[in-house]
């Protein structure tokens, strides 16, 4: 079988049809579909089918997009048992993280890995639902996202989770406004608030949601915009508070980030990484690298890059 035509296979399941899984192997949909037909002739199985206008995998197929991963992991682990007799980790890695991770973690992930040399990062922010996180680790080598901390991981089969951090969700309220001066503030405080939250299917809509729970009270959000320092900006004008992380939020000088009390209110940082890739010298050191600026910001104990 081609090791090509089973990465394609991984790419059509992960992405969730052809099209997709041709974006991301940069190659046409019908390359694509063409490496699916030949390896339907190696396999002596159909591992797909029309569904609608689109095509899903099979159990075959399923079974067969499993065993690549395995392959693919196996062909890593040999160009690794190479790579130890260089001088040291070398290559370009590939990281994303959802903006205000980005803003958090890269500037010194960017510094720690240039100090070592060798290897040169590509950073890019991606602001994608919660759902399609997993999906971009077929694009990127690590992946950084975020989820409720007291929901269910939801990244999926077929990835490698390393937490790494918990970072405290605050209220965010303009210095005028009548709580400003408050240590902490509880769910009932808020059951009458106009709110700026993100958009449905973001970690931080579902953590207000559960706010609102606490309070028997639905959260009535007036304006929905992810980007962090556009929400800042209306809270410091006064249209309305807001939910914000503590650690990347909080530099505007209009307000003030109180602790929320009666509700653990927070998100869980962590990285996703496809098991081959793991396996990769580059991609471990940049990844303990990672967990280690996370230990700095949120006080864990971090990992020893190697």
């Amino acid at each position: 079988m081609d090791v090509r035509a089973l990465e394609t296979l991984r790419a059509v399941r992960s992405q969730g049809g052809v099209t997709a899984a041709a974006g991301v192997l940069h190659l046409t949909p019908s390359a694509v579909s063409q490496q699916l037909a030949g390896l339907t002739r190696d396999a002596g199985v159909a591992l797909t089918e029309r569904v609608g206008r689109g095509v899903r995998l099979t159990a075959a197929g399923e079974a067969l997009a499993d065993a690549a991963v395995d392959v693919a992991v196996a062909l890593e682990r040999a160009r690794t048992a190479c790579a130890v007799f260089q001088d040291g980790p070398t290559g370009t890695v590939r990281v994303a993280a959802f903006q205000s991770g980005a803003w958090l973690l890269f500037p010194r992930l960017l510094t720690r890995v240039a100090a070592r040399g060798g290897i040169e990062l590509r950073c890019s922010d991606e602001d994608v639902a919660q759902r399609a996180f997993a999906a971009l680790t077929d694009s990127h080598d690590l992946v950084v996202a975020h989820r409720p901390e007291d929901g269910e991981p939801g990244w999926g089969e077929g990835v490698r989770v390393v937490p790494l951090l918990r970072e405290p969700l605050d209220v965010a309220l303009s210095v005028d406004h009548r709580w400003a001066d408050r240590a902490s503030l509880t769910p009932a405080d808020l059951a009458d608030e106009d709110w700026i939250s993100v958009r449905t299917g973001f970690p931080l809509a579902r953590a207000l949601a559960d706010v609102g729970l606490r309070s028997d009270t639905t959260p009535r959000v007036v304006q929905r915009i992810n980007d962090f320092h556009v929400v800042e900006a209306l809270v410091a004008a006064g249209h309305g508070i807001a939910l914000l992380p503590r650690f990347a939020c909080g530099g505007h000088p209009g307000v003030r980030l109180v602790p929320l009390a009666g509700a653990r209110a927070g998100r869980q940082v962590d990285v996703l990484v496809r098991p081959d890739v793991a396996e990769r010298r580059a991609v471990a050191v940049v990844l303990a690298e990672l967990v280690a600026v996370a230990a700095e910001i949120g006080g864990g104990p971090g990992l020893r890059p190697g």
